[in-house]
C-alpha cells in the first residue's frame, strides 16, 4: 500500500502547492514511485504546476524525474450506490488507480473546507500543514486570547483533523503523523517570531502535531512555477553555479524531507 501524504490547511497563500511540488519531486528524484492529486478543482495551482513541468520537459527535450500526476476521474452518477457521494467515489477511484503502482501518493488540498479535503484527511498517513509564521495564520489551528496569549480552543480545521483521526482509529488504521511547517520565517530573531514559536510548541502538546521549519520567503519559488521546476532541477537545466540563497533553499528542502520521517526515505539528494 502506498504511503499517503496530504498537504492541507484551510487558508490560501501558505505555500501548499510549492510545498507539494517540492516534496513529490524530491521523492521522485530519490527513486520512489510517486502519484500526485490536486483536490482544488477550481484553482488547480498544483495541477497547473505539474502541467507546466510536462510542457517544459517536452519543449526542452528533457526527462526530469516527475511524479505521476492524475486528474480525478469523471464518474457517471448512474454508477453510484444509493446515498453515495460522487466526490467520495472520484477520490476513491483515483487512489485505487495509483496505490498499487506508487510508493507514495501526495494529495494537495484546497485552501477551504470541501468534501474532498475532508475525506482526504482521513486517508492521510502523513499530514503536512504549511503555516505562514504569523498569528494571522495561527488562527487556522487555534483560537487565542489577544491580551493574554492564552489558547482558548481548537479551530474548525483542528477539529476536522481530530475527526479524521477518530475515523482512522475506528477503522483500525495507524494514527496520522501531523507535521506543521513554519513557512516564510524571518531570518532575524524578532519578538513576534519567538512568541509564535512558543505558542506553536504549547499547542502541539495539546492537539498532537510536530513543528518543523518550512521554506523562507524567496524569489526563486515564484520564478520556478511557470516552467514547473523545483530547486532540485536547477543543475539539470544548465544552472552551473547556485547562489547562496538557492543553496540555503536546497538545505531547507533537505531538512524538511528529514523532518517528515517518511518510511524508507533518506534526504541524500
Amino acid at each position: 500500500m502506498a504511503h499517503i501524504i496530504v498537504v492541507g490547511n484551510e487558508k490560501g497563500g501558505a505555500g501548499k502547492s510549492t510545498m507539494s511540488m517540492h516534496i513529490a519531486t524530491a521523492l521522485a528524484r530519490m527513486g520512489h514511485k510517486v502519484g500526485a492529486l490536486d483536490l482544488d478543482l477550481r484553482q488547480r495551482s498544483f495541477g497547473r504546476y505539474m502541467e507546466n513541468r510536462r510542457a517544459y520537459c517536452a519543449r526542452e527535450g528533457l526527462d526530469l524525474p516527475t511524479p505521476d500526476y492524475r486528474e480525478l476521474p469523471e464518474i457517471d452518477r448512474d454508477q453510484l450506490a444509493p446515498g453515495e457521494n460522487i466526490f467520495d467515489r472520484r477520490l476513491s477511484a483515483a487512489i485505487s488507480g495509483l496505490e498499487t503502482e506508487a510508493d507514495f501518493i501526495l494529495i494537495d488540498c484546497p485552501g477551504s473546507h470541501t468534501r474532498l479535503s475532508q475525506v482526504a484527511h482521513t486517508l492521510a498517513d502523513t499530514l503536512v500543514t504549511p503555516l505562514n509564521d504569523s498569528f494571522v495564520d495561527f488562527d487556522l489551528l487555534a483560537r487565542i486570547d489577544p491580551s493574554s496569549g492564552k489558547i482558548l480552543g481548537p479551530s474548525i480545521y483542528s477539529e476536522m483533523v481530530w475527526n479524521a483521526r477518530q475515523m482512522r482509529a475506528q477503522a483500525g488504521l495507524p494514527p496520522i503523523d501531523w507535521v506543521v511547517l513554519r513557512n516564510r520565517m524571518g531570518a532575524q530573531q524578532m519578538h513576534n517570531k519567538k512568541k509564535m514559536g512558543s505558542a506553536l510548541t504549547n499547542l502541539s502538546r495539546r492537539i498532537g502535531f510536530r513543528v518543523a521549519p518550512g521554506f523562507k520567503e524567496r524569489v526563486i519559488f515564484r520564478e520556478l512555477f511557470p516552467n514547473g521546476l523545483t530547486l532540485l532541477d536547477l543543475k539539470d537545466i544548465g544552472v552551473a553555479g547556485l547562489n547562496l540563497s538557492n543553496i540555503a533553499a536546497r538545505q531547507e528542502l533537505r531538512d524538511l524531507m528529514s523532518e517528515l520521517r517518511l518510511p524508507g526515505v533518506r534526504a541524500d539528494f
